[in-house]
């Protein structure tokens, strides 16, 4: 190609796509050295040179801002006395200069060929000129009175994750999620400010795009969210009434921007590896287990408990059933997004592909996810928007079972002679079968998540600050799932179920705001009449008999035991009017006052359906005052004050009537059907309420090097919604009422820190720490605990209530005086009253599985283009009652990890039983599950802008992120943040398959993210 070409205007057309990867390779000088001649082949580049000085609001030079060719990562920063020099390449159209500092007010200048150049930057209290989304609006930082906390943007992208919950975990104080599971699409558990009620729903509230999303976390691609904000205090959620007890979440998704399109892709792709691996024994420990147990049980011993397993112990074969079950984890998503707009009309189009396969056989999950966002000025004074949405996922597949596999002895034998699955490895036990039958099961698990939503917004020209909103979305969800389990499944006659499940849901919100200012004074006013709809309808079959496996489930009529059916449909209502007024003076001080009225259909016809939620909330800021406007060390001072009530309805419909169910009797020879009684309602049953009260302080130091904020709640939950016991003699056991009350008090401290500035490096910290005191206050009435159910006056919900181990009773020791009938290996339990013998009695509180307090430290080191970010992420004073260490060992038939260990004789353990033990008194090994954890690493790199320039692109950054990649803790088990106990179908995903348990992953990705111009 003659070189004529390379220098023509036309020059980007022929790029080749293998340029942008050269470049990757060339980092730091070789990347320096090798563009000047690389240049040369395409044209020769004169830069402009431009200089100036930055000045502070003194007057006095300012070292270290920063000085950016805007639009690219073309920079510098300023020298000890605030001096710059930039090169700017030759062609570069309408030139723009962006200078910026903590601390201090962004300027951008357009060159307009000069050359030189002095700035003044004014002082800019932490951004407090920043819009942040609040409840039906935004607002100034500066101006907002409630406890509103962003997630930081960082976390939004460059993390392996499935959805955002995941990746906010540990980065907003008051704010505890827990992962709950590492199984391929799980669902996490977020609490905000504590557990608030015992029975009914404690999800904060989730807002997206300003209306209710109802679909969860997995359905949302975090490639495609511009923003969260999470309101904590009765201020800031007293807004959304009944919904806003448990705290709100705000999403807001990108939106098109004024400009050419651009063309983005976010991808990354990596291994996943269990990073917590509990070893089984070996098969030298398996057989001096079994050896310890003949002799603790004094039977005859053998070299193993079953005869299957002989062949392979006599021959030294054995079997990782660990290695056998597993699989090379793998974790991808690949975004792809369109952009841009004129003034009138900016668009947003994105699809993303997200993929994750577990480490164990069978786990995995796929979402593919579009979404379309549009908005328009029609006219002056007409605004619309629609906002389209769709997502498919699935999980489809049998699994592996974990338990199972852990549970193998080594010289099980998992094979047939003709390759399939030898269902009882360990015959002649049968309790236990091969942990790779759940393969041979088929299974489809699918879920759709389509909403839509549309809003109009009008600014009449004859009222100015006056705008009217509707808004309007609809959301339609069908799940299916549908298994069959066959004879390679050890279910000779095939068992099918299927089901369907569909929900719906609409909102319609009628939204006028006032906003206008009279010299120093402010008004924003806020109005709302909404009302919203939500169904529920659900179909389920089951049969079995099949003749052979062909057919599975799609054919569920030909089993010769006919198909049971079920089906249920619900529907809830509510409606709302809200008011509120934003008041400021000067923005010095602030005053907000809302009030919202709720209506739901959930309750009885004796109660009123509405409810009404108030709050009130104020500010000061205090550095806005004239005596702090010259202070040099403090930039930022602000005190909040709210207090408020707020509802949850969190019960399903129907609860308030009395409902009968169906059965079936012989009468008189014949079999007829009739109706006995099953629920008794409550037709006075009311909203549970919250009354919340919230102090906090706001402060910048340093020219806002030091920033941060400090918050103390108090929160008294009242009428809780909790079953109550009734005599029998009516004919039910229990009724459903409003009674007792739980109180969450707790501190936040949120810290950001600018260490060091200097030229090209910043190293910045963030740092937050919460502690919440939840406490049962009343539960039945009469101020009595609830045993059976572990609930207490004056401690915490999620109460471990047991007995007291002190240790293991060893031989020559006598239990007579205390435990009479232990014996040697036994447990030793403390008495607690002292009577001699150990019984319920002796059992007490011993801790809670709520935290005493979480906290998680994010480093961040930039040099030029280069950054490290480093989150570590913790959890305290949390205590769990541990099932691994529960596991029976069924007459030392099974096997169990290396790690456990047992007593015997010549060990003397204090902390292991012997292996006889039978634990009939269910001692529930209570034990700490506190944990820090390195949470993930990010080391990144974004192209200089001659680097992009000469590739013809708009933006290119490569990055290497890890997560999970350690954990300090004493817990024995998977992961800390699971409860093992909490058994089949715990941390899957919507109609998951069941799963006791699954490890915890280490993720390694590599990343990309490309903008082209």
């Amino acid at each position: 190609m003659p070189l004529f070409l390379l220098s023509s205007p036309t020059r980007r057309v022929f790029q080749p796509l293998w340029l942008p990867l050269l470049s990757l390779g060339l980092t730091g000088p070789a990347l320096a050295r090798s563009l000047p001649a690389r240049a040369e082949l395409w044209r020769v580049v004169a830069p402009t040179t431009v200089s100036g000085t930055v000045l502070d609001e003194k007057g006095m030079g300012m070292p270290g801002a920063t000085v950016v060719l805007k639009g690219t990562s073309l920079g510098t920063s300023t020298d000890a006395e605030g001096r710059f020099t930039l090169s700017i390449p030759d062609g570069t159209p309408t030139p723009t200069l962006v200078i910026s500092s903590i601390g201090y007010v962004r300027q951008e200048i357009v060159m307009g060929g000069r050359s030189t150049f002095t700035v003044n930057l004014a002082p800019n209290s932490q951004d407090l000129n920043e819009v942040v989304v609040v409840g039906y609006g935004t607002q100034k930082r500066a101006d907002v009175t409630g406890s509103v906390a962003s997630v930081p943007q960082d976390r939004l992208e460059r993390l392996p994750v499935s959805n955002v919950a995941q990746a906010i975990q540990g980065a907003v104080a008051g704010v505890t999620v827990t992962t709950g599971s590492s199984v391929p699409g799980a669902q996490s558990s977020i609490q905000i400010r504590g557990v608030r009620s015992i029975t009914a729903n404690t999800d904060p509230y989730v807002i997206l795009d300003g209306v209710p999303f109802p679909g969860n976390f997995n359905d949302i691609s975090p490639s495609d969210i511009a923003n969260i904000e999470i309101l904590k205090d009765a201020s800031a959620t007293a807004i959304y009434g009944t919904r806003g007890s448990n705290g709100v979440i705000l999403i807001t998704t990108k939106h098109g921007k004024n400009g050419k399109p651009q063309i983005r892709y976010n991808g990354y792709a990596g291994p996943e590896y269990i990073n917590n691996n509990l070893r089984p024994m070996s098969g030298d420990e398996y057989v001096a287990k079994y050896k310890a147990y003949t002799t603790q049980a004094k039977i005859n011993p053998t070299p193993v408990p079953n005869s299957g397993e002989l062949a392979n112990y006599n021959a030294g074969s054995t079997t990782d059933w660990m290695k056998l079950i597993g699989q090379q984890g793998f974790i991808q998503d690949h975004n792809l997004s369109v952009s841009g707009g004129t003034p009138d009309v900016k668009y947003y189009l994105s699809g993303d592909y997200f993929n994750q396969r577990g480490t164990i056989q069978g786990f995995q999950f796929r979402r593919i996810s579009l979404r379309s966002n549009l908005d328009a000025n029609l006219t002056p004074w007409l605004r619309i928007g629609t906002s389209a949405f769709y997502a498919n996922s699935n999980n489809d597949g049998g699994q592996a079972s974990l338990s199972l596999a852990q549970a193998m002895s080594p010289y099980g034998v998992p094979f047939n002679p003709d390759g399939t699955y030898n269902i009882y490895p360990m015959f002649p036990e049968l309790l236990y079968v091969n942990p790779l039958l759940g393969l041979t099961t088929t299974r489809l698990n699918r879920v759709n998540q389509l909403t839509g939503t549309g809003y109009a917004e009008v600014k009449p020209t004859f009222i100015d600050g006056l705008t009217y909103r509707l808004n309007a979305s609809y959301s339609y969800r069908p799940f299916y799932t549908a298994t069959y389990t066959g004879r390679a499944a050890n279910d000779l006659r095939g068992t099918a179920t299927i089901l369907n499940d569909l929900r719906t849901n609409y909102t319609v919100e009628n939204i006028l705001t006032y906003n206008k200012n009279f010299g120093k004074h402010h008004f924003d006013l806020t109005a709302l009449y909404s009302a919203q709809e939500n169904t529920y309808i659900t179909t389920n079959e089951r049969a079995s008999g099949f003749i052979n496996d062909v057919t599975a489930f799609n054919n569920i009529g030909s089993g010769s035991i006919p198909p049971t059916i079920g089906s249920y449909d619900e529907r809830r209502e509510l409606v709302s009017q809200m008011g509120r007024l934003n008041y400021n003076y000067d923005s010095r001080y602030l005053f907000t006052a809302t009030a919202r009225r709720d209506g739901s259909s959930v309750f009885g016809a004796n109660a009123s359906k509405y409810a009404t939620f108030p709050s009130v909330a104020v500010g000061w800021n205090i550095t806005n005052e004239a005596f702090l406007k010259d202070n040099s060390i403090l930039n930022q001072l602000k005190l909040r004050f709210s207090y408020g009530v707020t509802g949850n309805e969190g019960i399903n419909p129907y609860q308030t009537l009395t409902g009968e169910s169906q059965v079936q009797y012989v009468y008189g020879g014949v079999t007829a059907t009739g109706l006995r009684a099953n629920i008794l309602g409550n037709p006075n049953l009311k909203w549970e309420s919250t009354t919340s009260s919230n102090v906090a302080l706001d402060f910048g130091l340093f020219k806002n090097r030091i920033t941060g904020t400090v918050e103390l709640y108090d929160a008294t939950t009242k009428d809780l919604l909790l079953a109550r016991q009734i005599p029998t003699v009516s004919g039910y056991n229990s009724i459903l009422d409003n009674i007792g009350s739980v109180n969450n008090k707790g501190i936040e401290v949120t810290l950001s820190t600018v260490n060091v500035q200097h030229n090209d490096f910043t190293w910045g910290t963030n740092f937050n720490i919460s502690a919440n005191r939840n406490r049962v206050i009343e539960l039945l009435g009469n101020g009595a605990d609830d045993i059976g159910n572990k609930r207490f006056i004056g401690k915490p919900l999620g109460a471990i209530y047991d007995y007291v181990k002190t240790g293991v009773w060893q031989v020559g020791e006598d239990p007579s005086t205390q435990d009479p009938g232990a014996k040697p290996g036994d447990l030793k339990f403390k008495d607690v009253n002292g009577d001699g013998k150990i019984d319920a009695s002796d059992r007490q509180y011993l801790g809670s599985t709520l935290p005493d307090y979480t906290a998680g430290l994010t480093n961040t080191f930039t040099y030029k283009g280069l950054s490290l970010r480093v989150f570590l992420q913790t959890a305290q004073g949390v205590l769990k009652n541990n099932d691994l260490l529960n596991r029976a060992d069924y007459a030392g038939r099974i096997n169990q990890p290396a790690v456990i260990g047992y007593w015997t004789a010549d060990n003397m353990s204090q902390d292991r039983p012997s292996l006889v033990y039978l634990n009939q008194r269910g001692y529930g090994y209570p034990s700490n599950a506190s944990y820090t954890r390195l949470k993930d690493v990010t080391l990144s790199y974004a192209l200089p802008a001659a680097a992009l320039d000469w590739a013809g692109l708009g933006g290119l950054s490569v990055y290497v992120s890890g997560r999970n990649l350690y954990t300090w803790t004493k817990w024995i088990g998977w992961d800390p943040e699971q409860n093992y106990a909490q058994g089949y179908g715990a941390g899957n995903t919507e109609g998951a398959f069941p799963n006791p348990n699954f490890p915890n992953v280490a993720t390694y990705v590599f990343g990309v993210n490309l903008t082209l111009r």
